[in-house]
């Protein structure tokens, strides 16, 4: 491996195709491969599709060698030139990537123009990768947190080329599910994470490094009210205690809207129907 770094430029998150494409391009290289982002962030709109730890584990998985996560409050309001004297003050950066529409800097001052004249001067590899699309659309986050929204869960699945995923710990819930023959994990959908369209979802469930398949309701529970996003998770052929455990949902497919049942018959018939679809 030759002397120096590949630095891949991003906020990466949900580590899409189009992220992959710039990551690639910074992996098929003969430079150490890093790709730069940030931890702390402010809050976005529609939610967040990953965890920090989510993103880095993407990232590597996508054959980055190191992440770097930057504090955004101590970079955001930097020139676009003091930044990158600064990631230059930490690397020795031989190659920069970066997708077609990356702004940094004070005011989003930084853009690619700007990158690819600053690497020019400097004699720096610029690689700079056009959009990706996927069914006539741009592949972006804000795009991928629309459908997840929407639960068109198979879309979103192709454009991250895994299943939009959450962790969360297993709390006791009513009972109410074991009362009624369905025993349930119950868990508090995490803050900050894009909000899947309430309603029933397949869903591989990871515990303790074993999969399974369930049937999960994200929402408000209407027939018994939460005031708190949950998942409420049936899991097939699990038997077992999982409170206070940390598992991971994956969701495969979106089954039916959220619905407010009128006798607790009525609720076991329609969840004998979702089961039915596992």
């Amino acid at each position: 491996m030759a002397e120096g770094y590949a630095i891949a430029l991003g906020m990466f998150d949900g580590v899409h195709l189009g992220h992959q494409a710039v990551l690639k391009n910074a992996t098929n290289s003969d430079f150490k491969s890093v790709a730069i982002t940030f931890s702390s962030l402010p809050f976005k709109t529609g939610g967040w599709l990953m965890t920090k730890e989510q993103k880095e584990t993407e990232l590597k998985k996508q054959g980055i060698d190191e992440v770097v996560f930057l504090d955004f409050c101590e970079v955001c309001e930097m020139d676009p030139d003091e930044f990158m004297t600064y990631i230059e003050e930490k690397y020795d950066v031989k190659k920069i990537c970066c997708g077609f529409n990356y702004r940094f800097g004070r005011r989003a001052a930084g853009d690619t123009a700007f990158l690819e004249n600053y690497c020019n001067e400097k004699g720096i590899e610029f690689s700079l990768c056009d959009k990706i699309s996927y069914g006539g659309k741009t592949v972006s986050s804000s795009y991928i947190r629309s459908l997840i929204s929407d639960g068109k869960i198979s879309r979103a699945t192709a454009l991250l080329s895994r299943p939009f995923s959450f962790k969360a710990k297993v709390s006791h819930g009513d009972q109410r599910g074991r009362a009624i023959g369905f025993p349930t994990t119950n868990q508090v959908y995490p803050e900050g994470l894009a909000t899947p369209k309430f309603g029933v979802y397949k869903t591989k469930v990871l515990i303790d490094g074993k999969e399974y398949l369930g049937i999960t309701n994200i929402g408000l529970r209407p027939t018994f009210r939460n005031d708190f996003v949950s998942a409420e998770t049936f899991i097939k052929d699990f038997s077992g205690d999982c409170y206070g455990k940390e598992i991971e949902l994956f969701l495969l497919e979106f089954i039916r809207p959220e619905k407010k049942f009128d006798s607790v018959e009525e609720l076991k018939a329609a969840i004998s129907d979702d089961l039915s679809k596992i």
